[in-house]
């Protein structure tokens, strides 16, 4: 990651996400993003649709020249690279790989705009990713940037990165619990300010 808001926004989700392979939406808060908000975006991904821009921050939609809520994040891409970025969001969607794209929009032989586009799972309902959060930011964005619409972008590269170390399928890393050992499978569960705790029965026995 070259860029600053990309840097800044995977430290923060990194860290929100603890020892999970993707924090829950919830779980982030826009406040806290700071000057970075304005370039970062919310996809929402089901699986059977391409993924569509539910939030898009101020700066992004302004570099681009549009409006991009309700629009499909493939669409930003012409047709040589649509395919490849719909296949590397199924990756992040069924395997949890953090996506790291480099493209480029040229508008003429004299004028071209690259951006950094960072991409990361976030879980909404149920097991499975259903949320992307990210960002777009210009790499040396030219002065003109901003003054009209873009066409479509191609994509320069990309990179995977695996916050686990290694690909593994999100379902299975939310679905799978340690099984109880005997003891606790029979331990009464008792609540207490949100927390769960398993009651063993015991203590001295007496002679």
């Amino acid at each position: 990651m070259k860029q600053s808001t990309s840097q800044a926004l995977y430290t923060y989700w990194n860290n929100v996400r603890g020892e999970r392979l993707a924090p829950r939406r919830f779980d982030i808060e826009p406040s806290q993003l700071g000057t970075v908000l304005a370039e970062t975006f919310i996809l929402e991904c089901d699986g059977t649709q391409p993924a569509t821009f539910r939030l898009a921050g101020t700066k992004i939609c302004e570099n681009i020249g549009r409006e991009l809520r309700g629009t499909r994040f493939v669409d930003l891409f012409g047709d040589a690279g649509r395919a490849q970025v719909s296949g590397l969001m199924e990756d992040l969607r069924l395997q949890g790989a953090v996506q790291v794209l480099e493209a480029k929009a040229l508008l003429d032989t004299q004028r071209a705009a690259q951006f950094e586009i960072l991409i990361m799972p976030l879980v909404h309902n149920g097991t499975g990713v259903s949320r992307m959060l990210g960002s777009i930011s210009a790499l040396d964005p030219p002065h003109w940037l901003g003054s009209e619409r873009l066409p479509a972008l191609d994509l320069v590269r990309h990179e995977h990165i695996w916050p686990e170390g290694r690909p593994h399928a999100l379902a299975d890393k939310f679905r799978q619990r340690p099984a109880l050992i005997p003891e606790l499978a029979s331990a009464r569960l008792v609540r207490i300010n949100r927390r769960s705790f398993r009651i063993l029965d015991g203590g001295l026995q007496k002679e």
